[in-house]
């Protein structure tokens, strides 16, 4: 699926993720390396055509009482014959990284994808913690009051007061954290999609309340069936499809060369114009150069292995990353639930330890801890669906974000014009 972010049911992803692709400095970077490998090729191409030149020039001089004007005009063709594959070598290694290069173009695309979907994601956790902090500096608030109020009336010890205190200046301190972790995930999502912050909070205040539930995902195949699904492990491929082809253009280069050339030519001096012309075949032998084409062939060879042994860590890495993001979502599956119960149940807890409080029944030091329990197992609840939600992200990128071999790269809307 392509565009996985719609199961979120949050429109706003897309439109974030949409933000990002028209204006990503990675995205144009990338499509730039491929109109540059796509020259290349052209340029590789064009090699195994005639090549036509002409030339015209014109002059007039005076010596003595005469006056002549001297006219010229050729045309000048030569042809190599591909007579060892040499240009046909190079050709396809050409194609292979044009192809190459479109496959780091879908990198960048799934990552950029999986980065803004991902930063949302800890943004809209980041406000449910301001909320569940802002609660928290309420009802610390109230019991410092409430505090306060027995210490003067001598009904509580002063470092009951003192404790509600801190605990206050705590819930404070917590709060004006949580907001500046969120302030910070804003501005990375201005990075990210180069949009000015204001209309960006202008989006985000209408995004719906509380994370994004995904649908559940279900991978059944083994990570070596969902490889091919890289764009990354595509590019490395073709990486090394490319040194292959080099290795021949540079094991073709070792053997003879043979070009056709000719050359009509026109010229005339005040006269009558003559005419002449050439045509014939031209050979290169290599004789002796140092060692210099041996060398290319042994250059191009270990250029091959580099590629492969890329190519094999690659492989390697994208089977971790299936295999690790399948962990982690399997894990983070039922794991919230569990947070839900020991939140709704240490909740309960803490109610009956602030009834009981209020009764006299029990320290303030008491009330706190259950205070801190309750609020701990919130944050836990909140941060496990959380980190779902990302595991779930982090699969859908390690198995290629929904890309496929064969898609056809476009150039982004504010690529520029020289």
């Amino acid at each position: 699926m392509t565009h996985w972010w719609n199961q979120f049911n949050d429109p706003t992803v897309g439109r974030l993720v949409a933000m990002a692709e028209e204006d990503s400095p990675s995205l144009a970077k990338a499509w730039a390396s491929i109109e540059k490998a796509r020259a290349t090729l052209q340029s590789t191409h064009s090699g195994g055509f005639p090549s036509v030149t002409a030339s015209a020039s014109a002059s007039r001089e005076r010596t003595a009482d005469l006056t002549q004007t001297a006219r010229n005009a050729g045309f000048d063709a030569s042809w190599e014959i591909d007579l060892f594959g040499k240009l046909r070598r190079n050709e396809e290694a050409a194609a292979a990284r044009v192809e190459a290069r479109t496959g780091d173009w879908y990198d960048a695309r799934v990552s950029l994808a999986a980065e803004v979907a991902d930063t949302y994601v800890q943004w809209k956790a980041c406000g449910l913690l301001v909320e569940a902090y802002e609660l928290e500096l309420e009802s610390n608030a109230q019991t410092e009051t409430a505090t306060q109020a027995a210490v003067r009336a001598g009904l509580t010890a002063s470092a009951d007061g003192a404790l509600a205190r801190a605990s206050l200046a705590s819930a404070r301190n917590t709060l004006l954290d949580q907001r500046a972790q969120c302030d910070l995930l804003v501005k990375a999502l201005v990075y990210l999609t180069g949009t000015d912050e204001r209309p960006l909070r202008t989006l985000l205040s209408s995004a719906p309340h509380g994370l994004p539930e995904p649908q559940q995902v279900a991978i059944n195949a083994v990570p070596a069936e969902v490889i091919r699904q890289r764009p990354d492990l595509g590019s490395l491929e073709r990486e090394l499809a490319a040194a292959s082809a080099e290795i021949g253009a540079a094991q073709a280069a070792q053997y003879p060369s043979l070009s056709l050339s000719g050359s009509v030519g026109v010229s005339a001096t005040t006269g009558s114009p003559s005419s002449v012309w050439s045509f014939g075949p031209s050979i290169s032998l290599p004789i002796f150069d140092g060692g210099e084409r041996q060398a290319a062939v042994s250059s191009a060879e270990a250029a091959y292995r580099s590629a492969y042994a890329a190519y094999r860590q690659g492989v390697r890495q994208i089977i971790r990353d299936v295999e690790e993001a399948m962990v982690h979502l399997d894990s983070a599956v039922h794991r919230p639930q569990q947070a839900a119960i020991a939140e709704s149940q240490y909740r309960v807890y803490f109610l009956a330890t602030q009834s009981n409080w209020r009764a006299g029944n029990v320290s303030l030091l008491t009330l706190e801890e259950a205070r801190r329990s309750a609020l701990s197992a919130q944050i836990q609840r909140i941060t496990l669906q959380r980190d779902r939600v990302q595991y779930w992200i982090a699969l859908y990128k390690a198995v290629g974000g929904g890309w496929e071999p064969g898609q056809v790269a476009t150039a982004p809307a504010s690529t520029p014009s020289p």
